[in-house]
């Protein structure tokens, strides 16, 4: 990582320093092969992972990654298992894995909470549990990273020609005279969010609609019918090619999507942290965001030594340093506060 690079080089400088200034150093008393904390191998096991947190990219890196610290996993890439609801149901079904990690709130809340019969958690608090706040199921789940899922707009001659979006609510997109993309189900964690974000402010706990005022579903309908859909998965894509004006991504990824935006477009978005012909619609109800948790299933023919090596991985991938290296890879923003700092220091991005 460049942080690491640049630690190292001004840790050379402060000694060629010290050297300079005719101030010796005590040499350090090498370390003998006793004083070396050893390193337990645990790639024996192969520790099975569910998750809906598995672009290509993402599971690629973790194997390998994982591989160097000494473990060996098994996760499927979303061409297999695509979004949370697949991922808890092959997870629920299968009654294979070690490890659930992703998914949001109420999936979680319904895993602690025993809805599903064949997931059940371990009993397990890492050593970095107090550095994830509160995104914590104490004793059960634990913060991995944070998700916003967040309105995009072109603003360029192929968007609002320079234009500020300025909405009250979310739902504001369906009367702004601009083209928007509409996602293809309803199904899924992004996707969901997207509704609940549309119709927040159409809550009505007196509303027989399920909570939600006849308007906001009328209001929901206009959105789908009134949108339009490329066949893309996400939003990003057809907002990148100028195919829609106005449109929805979730947060992570978005920096490195952007970065290589002119891939698939002849007039792509441009600007990375500081946007050029693109913006995000200032919305007054702001953003609609989620944790996701990393939790360790109890697997009835597991041994005491597996365990062992998928509380090991465990600890190993919700750590600050591996959260950090995640988070450069992937423009993900960590639950962990210690590797928020490591990242970003004092100056976190507006997304």
């Amino acid at each position: 990582m460049k942080r690491k690079l640049l630690a190292l080089l001004l840790a050379s400088v402060m000694v060629l320093s010290l050297v300079a200034c005719g101030q010796k150093e005590t040499p350090d008393t090498p370390e003998t092969p006793d004083d070396q904390e050893e390193v337990k191998d645990y790639s024996g096991y192969t520790i099975r992972i569910y998750s809906n947190s598995n672009s290509t990219e993402r599971t690629t890196w973790l194997i390998q990654e994982a591989k160097d610290a000494g473990f060996t996993i098994s996760i499927d890439d979303n061409s297999v298992i695509s979004g949370d609801t697949a991922a808890i149901q092959a997870a629920n079904e299968n009654k294979d894995g070690d490890i659930l990690f992703g998914l949001n709130e109420t999936r979680w809340s319904q895993v602690v909470d025993g809805v599903y019969e064949n997931l059940k958690l371990v009993d397990w608090t890492p050593t970095w549990a107090g550095e994830v706040g509160e995104y914590a199921y104490p004793g059960a789940a634990y913060g991995l990273v944070i998700q916003n899922v967040l309105m995009l707009y072109r603003n360029d001659e192929l968007g609002t020609n320079g234009e500020k979006l300025h909405f009250q609510h979310w739902a504001d997109i369906v009367d702004c005279g601009y083209t928007w993309y509409r996602q293809n189900k309803v199904g899924g964690t992004t996707n969901a969010n997207i509704n609940s974000a549309m119709l927040y402010a159409f809550t009505d706990p007196t509303s027989p609609a399920g909570g939600i005022s006849v308007d906001g579903w009328k209001m929901l309908w206009k959105y789908c019918a009134n949108g339009s859909y490329t066949g893309d998965s996400y939003g990003f894509d057809p907002l990148n090619r100028g195919d829609v004006q106005v449109s929805t991504f979730y947060s992570s990824s978005l920096y490195g999507k952007i970065d290589s935006a002119a891939d698939s477009s002849s007039a792509p978005l441009t600007g990375t942290t500081t946007p050029e012909n693109w913006g995000v619609v200032d919305i007054d109800d702001g953003t609609y965001y989620i944790a996701e948790y990393i939790g360790i299933l109890d697997r009835a023919d597991r041994t005491p030594e597996q365990t062992e090596a998928v509380k090991a991985f465990a600890e190993w991938f919700g750590s600050a340093e591996t959260q950090t290296e995640w988070s450069d890879e992937f423009d993900s923003f960590p639950c962990n506060e210690v590797a928020v700092k490591n990242v970003y220091g004092d100056e976190i991005p507006a997304i």
